[in-house]
């Protein structure tokens, strides 16, 4: 059997802009960012954002995170070992090791990362709730909470995952792959 390799999937055709994915987010990983925004930027503290793209062919609300790239540039530019791959394949963060330089905020061209006021350290999807719950058998906040199923979490190297099954059935689209990071986010632009 293949390696296993977590990924988001966002279908943008089912999702109705509602921000419960957001709000989640915050509550599971930062409950002591609630009501806050990132300084300098008009977002909730939480790892996803809001953006909006010409997909498609029309406009497109889009809800990115993390994309737990396989090249991640955030992983080859720490200087300190803090970021690194885990055994799913996930893109994390050894708050052990980060001195707080913020080089892979600034070397992800997904802008999926962000400054915590109260710790200095770079915060990014998966947060620590969200860990948790995926050890419990879970599926992430931003998952459970999206009362269309916009959101699906899984292994897309096993075929018969359900994030694997809908890539298999709708056009998707990783973003930026130009840039070369092999980002494990897909978005469904077409049912």
């Amino acid at each position: 059997m293949a390696k296993k390799q977590l990924a988001h999937l966002f279908d943008a055709t089912k999702c109705i802009g509602c921000q419960a994915c957001i709000v989640s987010c915050v509550e599971t990983n930062y409950p002591e960012m609630v009501g806050r925004h990132i300084e300098g930027k008009n977002w909730l503290a939480s790892n996803i954002r809001r953006y909006t793209a010409n997909l498609a062919k029309r406009p497109v609300q889009l809800l990115v995170q993390c994309q737990h790239c396989s090249e991640a540039p955030c992983v080859e530019t720490c200087p300190f070992g803090a970021n690194y791959y885990d055994e799913n394949g996930l893109v994390r963060n050894d708050p052990k090791r980060c001195i707080g330089c913020n080089y892979c905020i600034a070397s992800c061209p997904y802008d999926a990362r962000w400054s915590h006021p109260i710790t200095g350290l770079p915060s990014k999807c998966m947060g620590s709730g969200c860990l948790e719950r995926i050890e419990d058998g879970l599926q992430p906040a931003c998952v459970s909470v999206c009362p269309v199923s916009a959101r699906l979490f899984g292994d897309v190297n096993d075929p018969e995952s359900d994030i694997s099954q809908k890539i298999r059935v709708a056009k998707t689209q990783k973003l930026l792959e130009s840039h070369g990071t092999k980002p494990n986010f897909f978005v469904v632009v077409q049912k």
